[in-house]
């Protein structure tokens, strides 16, 4: 029998993403009461292989059917097979795969049942993060700011600094770290800035059979196509005000805008529209950042970490750089983020989603066994 989530006090969290870049599952440990970051714990990476990959992709922007069945078999056994390498956890934070995002019309759609891997792993799941923000007019998304705010306070942030994560989808969140909880008015701003590494990745993928610009080699033969980068600026997404969000296929558009382009043109064009829209974002803060922390797979791009260094007034770094794990952060989140619901806390608010009242996301899921002892 699993024992009792305990009120007070530390947790020993275990948190699982998996981003819209559809290259694997990353699953993180963090040791937290929902307020404070105590440790970080280790990590694993689970890849996903081409065939899993084709099994995601075919899905994305469906609500239902058998491709979302079929992601959904995919989804839970990758993260069974990662989560079940942990153990002395307490509790897990399952995002699940985001297959389709539409807030404002038909919601938000994460496959993967927490319950059935709270059963398969014997211990508590939360899930399900982001119905209940939409449900009360939120967005849904970005839901790392709460976390983010944590990160600020752990590095001994003195100044308002912003992160911005480069994954399949470009967020961005502004902290101010003197303010004392996270939803309160000021402290944090949060939005999608863009697509970000999804379009360079399906034009590889799709062009030159490879995953990725790995390096930002195929970019950095190129050079940006102005009049595709202008109509691309022209859309109305980066005149409206935050908070707002994107699903990953709203700029699919993209691709055809470069399509008669070579393949390093392309590159270095997709890669300079992504930069482009983080520039028009950052003129959302409230005031300039002392720095901007990037993480997810977009800082491994140093392209693009370039054309951000040039047009940008403030440091561009990558969260390395404050002693934080770029490539687990977003794990992590889930992890704190789980902590906060099962404390009933609050995981987002009017300034991170537009959520009508600071509100805590997601449910709890017992193992059936345990919560039929329990019952």
């Amino acid at each position: 029998m699993t024992k009792a989530i305990a009120k007070t006090g530390k947790l020993v969290a275990l948190g699982a993403m998996s981003g819209t870049s559809l290259d694997g599952v990353d699953a993180a440990v963090l040791v937290t009461d929902g307020h404070v970051i105590e440790a970080f714990g280790p990590s694993r990476y689970r890849a996903y292989s081409e065939a899993e990959q084709a099994v995601l992709t075919a899905a994305l922007g469906k609500w239902s059917g058998p491709e979302v069945e079929a992601a959904t078999d995919v989804i839970e056994a990758a993260h069974l097979e990662v989560l079940e390498q942990f153990d002395a956890v307490d509790l897990v934070g399952f995002h699940g795969q985001t297959l389709a995002h539409a807030p404002r019309t038909l919601g938000t759609l994460q496959v993967g049942d927490g319950a059935w891997l709270a059963d398969a792993l014997g211990v508590p799941v939360v899930w399900d993060f982001r119905t209940a923000d939409v449900q009360m007019g939120g967005e849904g998304a970005p839901l790392a700011p709460f976390f983010h705010f944590a990160c600020a306070r752990f590095i001994g942030a003195a100044e308002p600094l912003a992160f911005l994560n480069l994954g399949g989808v470009g967020n961005l969140t502004y902290v101010d770290p003197s303010f004392a909880r996270p939803e309160l008015d000021g402290a944090l701003l949060a939005f999608d800035t863009g697509p970000a590494n999804a379009p360079v990745n399906d034009l590889m993928r799709a062009r030159l059979g490879k995953p990725f610009d790995e390096g930002g080699r195929t970019a950095r033969r190129g050079t940006v196509e102005q009049g595709a980068l202008e109509l691309f600026l022209a859309e109305p997404y980066f005149a409206k005000m935050p908070p707002k969000s994107l699903d990953r296929n709203d700029f699919s558009e993209m691709i055809a805008l470069v399509g008669e382009l070579g393949d390093a043109d392309a590159a270095a064009t997709l890669t300079g529209m992504c930069a482009a829209a983080v520039v028009e974002g950052m003129q959302h803060c409230p005031k300039p950042p002392a720095q901007l922390l990037v993480t997810g797979g977009g800082r491994h791009n140093p392209v693009l970490m370039e054309m951000l260094a040039a047009a940008l007034d403030c440091p561009v770094r990558p969260v390395e750089a404050v002693g934080l794990d770029g490539d687990m952060l977003e794990a992590q989140a889930f992890a704190y983020l789980a902590v906060r619901v099962a404390r009933g806390l609050p995981t987002s608010c009017q300034s991170t989603t537009g959520v009508r009242a600071a509100v805590g996301g997601g449910t709890v899921s017992r193992p059936m066994l345990d919560a039929q002892a329990q019952a």
